[in-house]
């Protein structure tokens, strides 16, 4: 197998397809010198849900989702923990080879293979990438129109001229990117259709730390992944001192996104501002106008460190009034006692106050 990677595990996830645009990816990632974590690791995944995994730990391709099961025929993983432990030999050397041609020698590395489908269900138009990084970065990438190699670095020339030669391997590669992957791509979406065709409407807050913090609109719940967050200031869009985040994956399969507008509490409250979401496949626009009402803060709740001081210097007052009240009277009744002026007195922890 051809073998050398994209990127770092993760980082094509973040990528994910909304409901109009889907898309297949796999991902091999080989390492080297990276505590707990396994050398080899394959992750497929539709729509940015993980349906299928193995790594060199359990040497097993196994089901991440119930309903790949129906997609894949009775040997489908037989087949594939074969496959992989095939390409868990080859990566391994792909990293040695790297090593050789970026003049390494130890260390953590990382190798990389992503390879994949697009599929827009409106348009039709379809698209296909196959790419190999290095230590996060590009290593060489296949070009479907001409079916040819681009090598973005020295090293990766040698990779270029040897595949581009391979003729007929290139026509497999580009017949399945452009065939084969989105037939597969359809039947895992029909087979997982109560799962990645599901809308789910976003939960929208507006959130701010200190009234000269940033106020937050924050997203959260939603699937698709397709989401646009904006603000708007009296009925216009505004970009202005508004910055974007990243869309991230919830634990239980939807997704967040925020944004961040700068804005001061006169402005806000002299001018209408609303954040604006809307989420691919879901009609509804979700419209939070911000309000005094509706930003969540902890910045009017009472101070908790505050209260556990005034607290300890309460009891801390107790227990010295307690404390003179039992000197006190031991002194009414016994006189003065002087501190022991003996290191080994067994009543003695120490020569505090001692007085000579």
């Amino acid at each position: 197998m051809k073998g050398f990677i994209l990127l770092v595990l993760g980082i094509g996830l973040l990528h994910t397809a909304s409901a109009v645009t889907h898309a297949l990816k796999y991902f091999y990632t080989a390492s080297s010198e990276v505590p707990n974590f396994p050398e080899f690791v394959v992750v497929g995944v539709v729509d940015g849900v993980q349906m299928v995994h193995y790594d060199s730990n359990s040497q097993r391709a196994v089901p991440k989702q119930d309903w790949v099961n129906k997609a894949a025929d009775p040997q489908y993983w037989e087949r594939n923990t074969g496959i992989f432990k095939g390409s868990q030999q080859t990566f391994k050397a792909n990293i040695d080879i790297a090593k050789q041609r970026f003049n390494q020698s130890g260390g953590v590395h990382v190798n990389q293979w992503m390879y994949g489908c697009e599929w827009d269900d409106e348009a039709g138009v379809t698209e296909g990438f196959e790419q190999w990084g290095y230590d996060g970065e590009d290593f060489i990438a296949f070009d479907l129109k001409t079916k040819s190699w681009i090598a973005p670095t020295p090293q990766s020339v040698i990779t270029k001229l040897k595949w581009d030669s391979d003729t007929a391997q290139n026509e497999h590669d580009k017949h399945y990117l452009t065939q084969t992957c989105i037939e597969w791509l359809k039947k895992y979406l029909d087979y997982g259709k109560s799962t990645l065709m599901r809308t789910v409407p976003p939960s929208v807050s507006l959130l701010q730390k200190t009234p000269s913090s940033p106020v937050t609109c924050h997203a959260t719940g939603f699937y698709p992944s397709g989401v646009m967050v904006s603000w708007q200031k009296d009925g216009q869009d505004h970009h202005e001192d508004v910055e974007y985040g990243e869309t991230l994956q919830n634990d239980d399969g939807t997704f967040q996104k925020s944004s961040h507008l700068t804005v001061t509490p006169e402005e806000w409250k002299n001018n209408k501002y609303q954040c604006v979401v809307q989420v691919t496949g879901v009609k509804e626009d979700f419209i939070k106008v911000l309000t005094e009402s509706e930003i969540k803060t902890n910045w009017n709740e009472p101070n908790i460190v505050l209260i556990i001081v005034v607290v300890v210097a309460l009891l801390l007052l107790v227990v010295a009034v307690v404390v003179g009240v039992v000197i006190w009277k031991k002194k009414s009744k016994k006189g003065f006692v002087p501190a022991s002026t003996s290191d080994t007195d067994s009543d003695n922890s120490g020569r505090a106050a001692q007085m000579t």
